[in-house]
């Protein structure tokens, strides 16, 4: 068996193998982290694959392969910290080039092909079986971040150049920020109040109101550090296209939504509505002789 493969062949199962035992322990391990039943029996089947995946490449390498720890913790981690849903389909995602290696295995043993594909595609409809609250919440949590890049980056720039200095820039800012994210909570609460979509209505507004504030103190701080105010103003679009771009990335794993198109267009009304409050705090510091 594995003495008839050739030498870059051999390399290449014995890896898939290794991959295989890594996620099984991955897997095992936010299990046993799990309360709720649904999930942990998900994750526990979808370990119980990985093991057999193993157990298939082993036959064939006739030796045991030691998991990656660095990589279990890795994952885990991230998982704890990002939401169960987000680690599992990065961690599927980076396996998708393995896809194209099996193969080219299975041109030399056969029955990997079937078993990948059928292993693969059971893995894949486990994973959207996952009901996690953080998805559930997804929608609260972009209307805060949704509602806190387009008003507070177009308030900010036209502050920027009404008002001239950054302490008062810093402080109109976030008076409107904590204000407008109080706002936001308290409208989210009153509509999911009266969707009867099953979340929790108290709790879709804190996940709204923390979006839109964590947002805020974020677009803000420039200010509070330099002293120039068309410095602060493009520290300040440089990071709502960061908040833009690592919000739309966890979308696009969570929720398998395409991210440039989503991207893009975030970040063209942010920047847009940006662009042209800085023209009105122009006309408006003009007109009034500030």
């Amino acid at each position: 068996m594995i003495n008839m493969l050739d030498q870059e062949t051999r390399k290449t199962v014995l890896k898939a193998q290794g991959n295989e035992i890594t996620e099984y322990h991955i897997y095992r391990k936010l299990a046993s982290c799990l309360k709720e039943e649904g999930n942990k029996k998900i994750l526990e089947k979808i370990a119980d694959d990985e093991l057999r995946h193993y157990n298939f490449w082993k036959k064939y390498t006739k030796r045991d392969v030691k998991p990656d720890k660095l990589k279990i913790g890795w994952y885990y981690l991230i998982s704890r910290i990002l939401g169960l849903t987000f680690g599992v389909k990065l961690m599927e995602k980076g396996e998708e080039q393995a896809q194209v290696v099996y193969e080219r295995i299975s041109s030399i043993i056969p029955e990997a092909k079937k078993i990948v594909e059928d292993e693969d595609m059971h893995e894949i409809e486990l994973i959207n079986m996952i009901d996690e609250e953080k998805l559930k919440y997804v929608g609260s949590i972009v209307l805060g971040l949704n509602d806190a890049l387009v008003e507070l980056t177009g308030a900010l720039a036209g502050f920027t150049f009404a008002l001239q200095k950054t302490e008062l820039i810093a402080m109109a800012g976030l008076v409107t920020g904590i204000a407008a994210s109080l706002s936001m909570a308290a409208s989210e609460y009153l509509s999911t109040k009266t969707e009867e979509s099953g979340k929790e209505e108290l709790k879709a507004s804190m996940y709204t109101g923390f979006a839109y504030l964590a947002t805020v103190v974020f677009l803000i701080y420039p200010y509070f550090i330099f002293n120039n105010v068309y410095l602060s103003l493009g520290n300040t679009l440089f990071n709502a296209v960061i908040v833009i771009a690592l919000f739309n990335y966890y979308i696009s794993i969570a929720k398998d939504i395409p991210f440039r198109r989503r991207f893009l267009e975030m970040a063209s009304i942010s920047l847009g509505v940006a662009a042209l409050t800085f023209v009105v705090g122009f006309i408006v510091r003009l007109s009034f002789g500030v």
